[in-house]
């Protein structure tokens, strides 16, 4: 199936409230309704989804209890880092199909395993994580696989996928937005990527420029698909190295970590992809100069310090970072340590 073009993803517009978008390519079937979830098992059916196991969390399977009864077997994650939560369940599981419902720990457990399995997933997110949509995820505990796993089938409904508190809702908004930022820049971008990560932004700020109980939750929702699209195409550089890196090393909770990080490692972004990140701005509503403070502030101004990292471990989280090869292979310029240190102090 043909991938939509550049001029499609910069001018998508969000679906209305019980009507489905659907974005189809030769990665995913991805469907996005702007309502709450429903009859999620008749569009898993439509796929050719009759039989399944389930992973998922008891808060989520309280939202769509026939997913559980229609499921083989059902497996709760457990709470933690994906390669402990994924082997917590990995021997229980049967089948080569699972079903992901829940957040990006559930959905990223769910690749994991399958990775392991040579199985094959559906996603159905109820946060804005962009697990549903790429390859990213790390492996469980004691087992290797030869390839990564991207769920095949995407079922997003805008009102559960935004249904978090108004500030964890914008710590996952930036952990979305920081898809789309860091893949306009690498080795790996396109026009299509790009224009995916530029829609993105742009739906993601106006969505949170709006008041709470007015918001376009679907242009939401579609803003951090989007941006989920994008890095799948383009990858990862400067941000996610170091946010990954944190998350990892301080033990910082990942969208709130992000949402810290993402102003200031876009301000350093500037000087090292201008055009870009000149775009990026536009998009957000600003231009380069206040880019900083206009994520900020779509943030709602986020500090590591307040998130209980120890700023005494800084030096060990700069050499794991230092040790990524994503920063230099898709970073634009010469990044040394001290560059992280100065984002790192910026972002305290």
């Amino acid at each position: 199936m043909p991938e939509p073009s550049p001029e499609i993803l910069r001018k998508l517009e969000p679906p209305q409230t019980g009507s489905w978008l659907n974005l189809n390519d030769d990665r995913r079937h991805l469907y996005l309704n702007g309502s709450a979830i429903i009859e999620p098992l008749t569009t898993l059916r439509g796929e050719g989804w009759e039989q399944f196991e389930l992973l998922s969390t008891s808060r989520a399977l309280s939202e769509a209890p026939s997913l559980g009864v229609a499921a083989d077997g059902v497996h709760l994650v457990p709470p933690g880092p994906v390669p402990q939560a994924s082997a917590a369940v990995i021997d229980d599981v049967g089948s080569e199909r699972l079903v992901a419902f829940g957040g990006g720990r559930v959905i990223d457990s769910a690749k994991a395993i399958a990775a392991v399995r040579g199985g094959e997933v559906a996603a159905i997110p109820t946060t804005l994580s962009g697990a549903p949509i790429t390859a990213i995820h790390r492996l469980p505990e004691g087992h290797s696989a030869s390839s990564r796993v991207r769920p095949s089938v995407v079922i997003g409904y805008a009102e559960t996928m935004t249904s978090a508190p108004e500030p964890q809702l914008r710590a996952t908004a930036m952990n979305a937005l920081a898809h789309g930022a860091d893949s306009l820049y690498t080795p790996l971008a396109d026009e299509a990527s790009r224009g995916a990560a530029l829609r993105g932004a742009e739906l993601i700020a106006e969505a949170l420029d709006q008041a709470p109980d007015a918001r376009d939750r679907a242009a939401l929702s579609l803003g951090a698909l989007l941006c989920g699209l994008a890095v799948d195409r383009a990858g990862i550089a400067l941000h996610h190295v170091i946010g990954q890196s944190a998350v990892r090393v301080l033990g910082t909770p990942h969208a709130e970590t992000y949402a810290a990080l993402l102003p200031n490692t876009m301000e350093a972004m500037r000087d090292r992809a201008p055009e870009r990140i000149d775009d990026l701005a536009r998009a957000l509503g600003t231009d380069s100069a206040g880019i900083r403070e206009r994520i900020a502030d779509l943030a709602g101004h986020r500090r590591l310090g307040e998130l209980g990292a120890d700023r005494d471990r800084f030096d060990q989280l700069l050499d794991v970072a230092m040790a990524r090869p994503e920063l230099g292979h898709m970073t634009p310029g010469e990044v040394d340590r001290s560059d992280l240190a100065s984002i790192l102090d910026a972002s305290w």
